[in-house]
């Protein structure tokens, strides 16, 4: 994969004035760093696809997270080249055996919570069924040294309160940590960081600082991932999910306790 990253990346924080409302009426003028909103076009085999709404950091890895994690491509040697732009605003990928589909009329929302974000055509539709991931024995101490790094604050979210973050284990060591305002797109940066420094995901721990419903699951089961933990809480739907494609899955975790919705090997060792 030839990569040409002519981007430098801008400041994901800016510095904006407001009023202090106090409960006995009283104003009072003060400033308080807030997250830059970046929005980023992705132009596939030469056809515009998708339009992206993220924190303006770790763009590549964004974009071949995302192409991953939604089953597009199978792995980095899918893309001959990807290219971004000085400003950060469009990035150009050639793949080796992809056809936009124009089949369909209108643009669709990709779910996630970033609103903003939009598909243009069918490369981001598949029908086809994800495999199994293969389940992996773990520790205990690998969730709770991931519990751990999220309570002592990542750097975007403890200046401005505002972001998600996602991290990557591999035995009891967080080795990746991404940040973004919408927990897909934290995710998606992980996971292409991973791609491009050659990490097995088949032996990886993903730590999500957001709730996850159907889409991050189905993301980790395309990915591979075997486990998947988050500070937060899952749906009906995605600890079925989980059971049905052996995904261990570890919710509500943090330094003093999680919760196990899915343990296909069943062999946590304390």
């Amino acid at each position: 994969m030839k990569v040409i990253d002519r981007y430098r990346e801008d400041e994901t924080i800016e510095l904006c004035r407001g009023e202090l409302l106090c409960p006995d009426g009283h104003r009072s003028s003060v400033e308080r760093r807030v997250l830059v909103e970046h929005v980023m076009e992705v132009v596939v085999n030469t056809v515009p696809t998708l339009r992206m709404v993220c924190t303006p950091n770790h763009l590549v890895d964004l974009v071949i997270g995302r192409l991953f994690t939604e089953g597009i491509i199978g792995g980095i040697n899918d893309i001959e080249e990807i290219y971004l732009c000085d400003q950060g605003t469009r990035a150009s990928l050639l793949l080796s055996n992809h056809r936009a589909d124009f089949s369909r009329n209108g643009i669709e929302t990709v779910p996630s919570c970033c609103t903003g974000n939009r598909v243009y055509n069918q490369y981001f539709t598949s029908d086809d069924r994800p495999a199994k991931v293969k389940p992996v024995l773990w520790e205990a101490e690998w969730v709770f040294a991931a519990a751990r790094a999220f309570a002592d604050d990542s750097p975007l979210h403890k200046a401005t309160t505002g972001t998600h973050s996602c991290y990557l284990v591999l035995d009891g060591s967080v080795v990746i940590c991404c940040e973004d305002l919408g927990r897909h797109n934290a995710f998606d940066k992980v996971i292409g960081a991973a791609l491009r420094e050659g990490i097995d995901l088949r032996k990886a721990l993903v730590f999500s600082s957001g709730r996850l419903p159907v889409d991050m699951v189905m993301k980790a089961i395309r990915a591979g991932i075997p486990i998947l933990s988050t500070k937060a809480v899952p749906t009906d739907e995605t600890i079925r999910l989980a059971r049905e494609f052996d995904l261990t899955l570890i919710c509500q975790a943090r330094p003093d306790g999680a919760v196990v919705y899915n343990d296909p090997c069943r062999s946590v060792r304390t």
